[in-house]
């Protein structure tokens, strides 16, 4: 049996890309497992995707710590440690990180970003991308460093840019390479033996 190391999933939403992670952790050669989902929004439909699969879930709102983000993610990192948590994945988790929490987990807290890195970082990706002329769009895997989406990337996912897309369209496209490509950086960072993570070039191919 594969050692299991236990991440946490953080999400704000639906928890898409987390539902690709789960569906990895479930197989039995994969070597992570998830020992705890949270959220910063009591009503995030992935926390029921999440209990659902038979996973620990629980909402840390932020809302009543007002501005105090360093306070709410300190109650979030109290969680994760009494949880054993080794890496953390963010997957659609709509909070800006004080250093307070990129600092407590440098070099154990990946994100997910839908471009391809370092173009658009932010909001607004395949907007922005339409608006620019871009001919290639993807997303990114990266480490989690103070600075919002700078951290080193990890691998990358591509697709054309189409004449008749429209940003839903687009992001659909992205989405589906982003479900491929966060198991398979994640198995890179716990098993850097294993399997080459995605390029954006190679990925062009599978699309």
């Amino acid at each position: 049996m594969t050692h299991k190391k236990p991440i946490a999933i953080l999400i704000s939403g639906r928890g898409s890309n987390m539902r690709a992670l789960i569906e990895s952790c479930a197989q039995p050669d994969y070597p992570a497992r998830i020992a705890l989902v949270l959220s910063n929004n009591p009503d995030a439909p992935g926390l029921d995707v999440a209990r659902e699969a038979g996973l620990a879930a629980h909402a840390i709102d932020h809302r009543p710590y007002g501005r105090d983000r360093e306070a709410h993610e300190r109650t979030l990192d109290a969680a994760l440690r009494a949880a054993g948590v080794e890496y953390i994945c963010l997957a659609g988790y709509m909070r800006l990180l004080t250093p307070f929490l990129t600092s407590a987990w440098a070099d154990r807290m990946l994100n997910i970003h839908p471009s391809l890195l370092p173009a658009f970082p932010g909001l607004h990706t395949h907007e922005r991308a339409l608006e620019n002329g871009t001919r290639i769009h993807g997303c990114t895997v990266h480490w989690v460093t103070q600075g919002m989406d700078e951290g080193p990337v990890i691998g990358q996912a591509a697709v054309p840019v189409l004449d008749d897309d429209t940003p839903d369209t687009l992001a659909a496209r992205v989405l589906r390479q982003e479900h491929r490509l966060y198991p398979a950086a994640l198995l890179r960072v716990l098993d850097p033996a294993g399997a080459p993570v995605p390029n954006a070039a190679a990925s062009l191919l599978s699309v």
